[in-house]
C-alpha cells in the first residue's frame, strides 16, 4: 500500500513539474532574448507607393509596397554593388528625386544622437558605389534639393561635394575648431536636450546653405577619465588613464553663443543673418522652406517659455518673424519634434491652452485651424491638396493613444479605435500608413493600412514571441489609479507572481522614471525598466515580488497643470507621490508594507533618492542608477527649463536635494553608475557618497569602468541587474 501511495505522489509530482512553466533567466533577457520582432529604418519614398527599409543583417536596402507590404525591389546590395566594397549598411539617406542614396556604413557614436560614419554615394540605376569623401569620416550629410551637392561636416567644418563635378569637394567653413567652433552641427548640450544632431539646410533653389555656427568657447570643460576597461578594450590607458575632455555648460553657467551664417555656393559669399536672439538664447530648430527666400528659423529664450520662429532670406539676410509662442512656466520639448513645414503651411503644436494642442498657420504667420483631441503627443504630417492633417493624441486620459485624421471642414476621425497604444508611418501622399500597435498583454503588431484605417495587411505579428513567453510562469499585468491623501489621482500598473495568492503577503518594488513629461504608465507593451513586455518586472515577480510602476505630478500624458506643478522644485512633489503609492500599497491586503522597496535610473534614480529622504520611512531600500543628485551639476538647458538658474532658484537648488536630505535618507541604498557618463556626470554620486559620509548613512556603491549613461557593453547590463536583484533579495526577504 506504502508503495502504492509514493508511486501516486510521485506521478503527481512529475505532473506538476511538467505543467509548471519555465523560469524566466536574467541573461536571456538582458541579451534580448524577449525582444520582439519590428521594423526599423524605414523611409517613405517620394513616389508615395513605396518604403525602403535595411534588411536583417544589413547587407541590403529593400523596397516595399505601401499597399501590399510586398517587396518591389532590391535597391542595394553590399554583394553585387560595383565599385566600392563595403561588408554592411548601418543607414541610408535617399536623394529628393530617388535616384541616389547615401550609404552610412562603420558608424562610430559620440554622444546620444551624434556619429560619425563613413559614406558612399550609390547611383541606384548603374549599381555604382563610390566614396563621399577620401578625407576621413563625415557627420549628417545632406543632399540639396536638385539631388546635384551633398553637404556634410567633419572636424566641425562644413564641406561641399558636387556630382556634377565629379564629386569636387570643397570646404565651405574654416573656423571649426574641437572645444572652441562649431558650424552645422549642435554641440552637447543642445543636442542631448533639443534632441537632434544637424543644424544646417539647403535653400530649395540649392543655391546656398544656411548654417548655425556655434560658438563654444567660453563654455567650461568637463573631463571624464578613461581606463583601459574592455568591451571594447582601451590598450592606449593600459598604464595610465586617459582624459576626454568636452564642452558642458552646467546650470548657470555660459552657454554657447550662437549665430547663422548663409553661404552662396556660386559666390563663395558668407553672410551673417540678421536675427533677433538674446546673446544667451537658443536655436533648437532650423528648417528649409520651398521658398528659397525663406528658411525658417526656430529662436528660444533662455528661460524656455517664449518660441519664436522667423522666416529668415538668406541673401538679404532679413529676419521677419511669423509665429511667437508664449507659454506659462516652459515649453515642451516635443513641441520641436512635431513641428511640420509644408509649401503652404506651418503646424506647430503648443500647450498654451493647457492641453498639447495644434495649430495650423500660413507660412506668413496665420493661424487657420486648431486642433484639439485631448492630449496630442505626434504631429505625422499636412495634406496640402486635401488639408487633412495626421496626428497621434490620447483622447480619453493618459493610457491609450491612437491615430486621427483632421479633415478641413473640422471633422476628426480615428484611424486606429482599438484600445491600447498606436503609433504611425505615413507615406508621403498620405494614402497608406504603417501601424504600429500593442497593448499592456500583447507584443507589438505591425499592419499597413490606408487613411481611412482600414487593414490591409499584417508585417509583424509577433506571434512565435508570444508562443515563446506562452511557455514561461509569467504573471498578470493591470492598470490601476488611486488617490493620494493630498487628493491627487496616480495611475500605476501592476505585475503580480503567476501564483499570486491574495491571501499572502509579498514584498513589493516599485519601479519609477518620474521625470518631467515623462510617461511609464500606459496600456502599451513596451513597459518596465527593460521594455520587452515588462520582462525585468515577470523576472522579479518569478522571485516572489509584486512589481509596481507609478507616474507621479510631474509625469505626461494629463495636460499641462499636471506636468509643470513641480515647477522651480523638481523632485519635492514626485517624492511625495511615490511614499504616497508606497503607503497605498501597504494598505493592500496582500502587500508586505514592511519590505516595499524602490529603484528608478537617471530622473529615477533621483526620484528613488528624493523618496527614500522624503520624510516617511516606507521604503525598506533603494536602488539609484545613473542619478543626479544636484541640479547645480546637470546642464543649463535640461535644468533651468524646469528650475530656472541658481540665481534666480536658489532655495529650490539648495532645499530640494538628495545631497541636503541625506542625513533624512531610511533604508538599505545602492548606488550604480558608469565613470564615463557624459551626461549625469559621476560627480553626481561622488558628492552624494560624501554627504552620506558625513551623515553617517550606511550604502553600498558600484561603478563601472568606462561605461556611460546607458551602462552596457559585454556583460555589464547583466551583471548590473544582478547585483540590484541581490540587493533587494538581502533586503526584501
Amino acid at each position: 500500500m506504502k508503495r502504492i501511495i509514493l508511486a501516486c505522489a510521485t506521478l503527481l509530482l512529475l505532473s506538476a513539474q511538467l505543467m509548471a512553466g519555465e523560469k524566466l533567466n536574467l541573461k536571456d533577457i538582458t541579451s534580448g532574448a524577449f525582444r520582439g520582432e519590428g521594423i526599423a529604418a524605414i523611409e517613405p519614398l517620394a513616389d508615395g507607393e513605396s518604403y525602403a527599409q535595411i534588411a536583417s543583417g544589413g547587407k541590403q536596402i529593400v523596397k516595399y509596397s505601401f499597399r501590399t507590404g510586398k517587396q518591389t525591389a532590391v535597391l542595394f546590395d553590399v554583394a553585387t554593388a560595383r565599385g566600392a566594397s563595403i561588408s554592411r549598411v548601418d543607414g541610408y539617406v535617399m536623394s529628393p528625386d530617388g535616384k541616389r542614396m547615401l550609404i552610412q556604413t562603420q558608424t562610430q557614436p559620440i554622444y546620444r544622437h551624434s556619429f560619425t560614419a563613413t559614406y558612399y554615394i550609390y547611383n541606384i540605376a548603374n549599381n555604382k558605389l563610390e566614396p563621399l569623401s577620401e578625407g576621413g569620416p563625415q557627420q549628417t550629410p545632406l543632399w540639396s534639393p536638385d539631388g546635384n551637392q551633398v553637404a556634410f561636416v567633419r572636424d566641425n567644418n562644413i564641406f561641399l561635394v558636387k556630382l556634377l563635378y565629379n564629386n569636387a569637394e570643397s570646404q565651405v567653413t574654416k573656423d571649426g575648431k574641437r572645444n572652441e567652433i562649431i558650424n552645422g552641427l549642435p554641440d552637447w548640450v543642445n543636442e542631448e536636450e533639443f534632441s537632434f544632431n544637424s543644424s544646417m539646410v539647403f535653400t530649395a533653389d540649392s543655391k546656398q546653405i544656411v548654417w548655425v555656427r556655434y560658438d563654444e568657447s567660453q563654455v567650461k570643460e568637463y573631463p571624464l577619465q578613461f581606463f583601459k576597461g574592455s568591451n571594447p578594450t582601451r590598450e592606449e590607458y593600459a598604464a595610465y588613464p586617459g582624459i576626454y575632455t568636452y564642452k558642458y555648460p552646467k546650470a548657470g553657467e555660459d552657454n554657447a553663443r550662437l549665430s547663422v551664417l548663409s553661404y552662396d555656393i556660386k559666390s563663395h559669399q558668407t553672410r551673417t543673418i540678421d536675427l533677433p536672439l538674446e546673446a544667451d538664447g537658443y536655436i533648437p530648430r532650423i528648417k528649409a522652406t520651398s521658398d528659397p527666400a525663406r528658411v525658417a528659423i526656430y529662436t528660444m529664450n533662455r528661460h524656455q517659455d517664449c518660441l519664436r520662429i522667423y522666416m529668415a532670406n538668406p541673401l538679404s539676410t532679413v529676419c521677419q518673424l511669423v509665429v511667437e509662442d508664449k507659454v506659462d512656466k516652459y515649453i515642451n520639448e516635443n513641441v520641436l519634434a512635431d513641428t511640420r513645414i509644408t509649401d503652404q503651411h506651418l503646424v506647430l503644436t503648443s500647450e498654451r491652452s493647457g492641453f498639447n494642442t495644434i495649430y495650423l498657420y500660413s507660412l506668413n504667420g496665420q493661424l487657420q485651424r486648431t486642433i484639439a483631441q485631448g492630449v496630442v503627443t505626434a504631429v505625422y504630417g499636412y495634406d496640402e491638396p486635401t488639408g487633412d492633417l495626421y496626428f497621434a493624441a490620447l483622447p480619453n486620459g493618459a493610457l491609450n493613444q491612437q491615430v486621427f485624421v483632421s479633415h478641413r471642414n473640422g471633422k476628426t476621425d480615428c484611424l486606429t479605435p482599438r484600445q491600447g497604444w498606436s503609433s504611425a508611418i505615413f507615406s508621403s501622399d498620405f494614402k497608406n500608413f504603417i501601424c504600429t500597435w500593442s497593448d499592456l498583454s500583447h507584443p507589438t503588431t505591425i499592419t499597413l493600412c490606408n487613411n481611412q484605417g482600414k487593414t490591409l495587411q499584417t508585417l509583424v505579428d509577433n506571434k512565435a514571441l508570444q508562443q515563446k513567453l506562452s511557455a514561461y510562469d509569467l504573471g498578470q499585468k493591470e492598470l490601476f489609479s488611486f488617490t493620494t491623501s493630498e487628493g491627487v489621482s496616480l495611475n500605476g500598473w501592476m505585475v503580480k507572481p503567476a501564483d499570486f495568492n491574495p491571501s499572502q503577503k509579498y514584498p513589493v518594488v516599485m519601479y519609477q522614471y518620474g521625470g518631467p513629461g515623462n510617461q511609464q504608465v500606459k496600456n502599451a507593451w513596451g513597459i518596465g525598466m527593460n521594455g520587452q513586455g515588462a520582462i525585468l518586472e515577470q523576472y522579479l515577480a518569478q522571485q516572489g515580488y509584486v512589481v509596481v510602476c507609478v507616474d507621479n505630478r510631474g509625469t505626461g500624458g494629463r495636460g499641462a497643470e499636471f506636468e509643470k506643478c513641480t515647477y522651480l522644485r523638481l523632485g519635492e512633489l514626485e517624492a511625495r507621490d511615490q511614499v504616497e503609492a508606497a503607503l497605498w500599497l501597504g494598505r493592500q491586503s496582500y502587500v508586505d508594507k514592511q519590505h516595499i522597496g524602490i529603484w528608478g535610473w537617471s530622473y529615477g534614480g533621483w526620484n528613488t533618492l528624493m523618496s527614500m529622504s522624503e520624510g516617511r520611512p516606507v521604503f525598506a531600500c533603494g536602488v539609484a542608477i545613473a542619478s543626479p543628485t544636484c541640479w547645480r551639476y546637470y546642464d543649463t538647458i535640461y535644468t533651468e527649463r524646469f528650475m530656472r538658474t541658481p540665481k534666480e532658484n536658489k532655495q529650490g537648488y539648495d532645499e530640494v536635494t538628495p545631497i541636503q536630505r541625506a542625513p533624512q535618507l531610511h533604508g538599505a541604498l545602492l548606488l550604480c553608475h558608469g565613470l564615463c557618463d557624459d551626461n549625469v556626470h559621476y560627480q553626481n554620486t561622488a558628492e552624494y557618497v560624501e554627504a552620506l559620509v558625513q551623515a553617517d548613512k550606511d550604502f553600498c556603491q558600484l561603478a563601472y569602468t568606462n561605461r556611460n549613461h546607458s551602462i552596457f557593453g559585454g556583460n555589464t547590463r547583466n551583471h548590473l541587474f544582478r547585483q540590484c536583484f541581490n540587493f533587494f533579495n538581502e533586503n526584501l526577504k
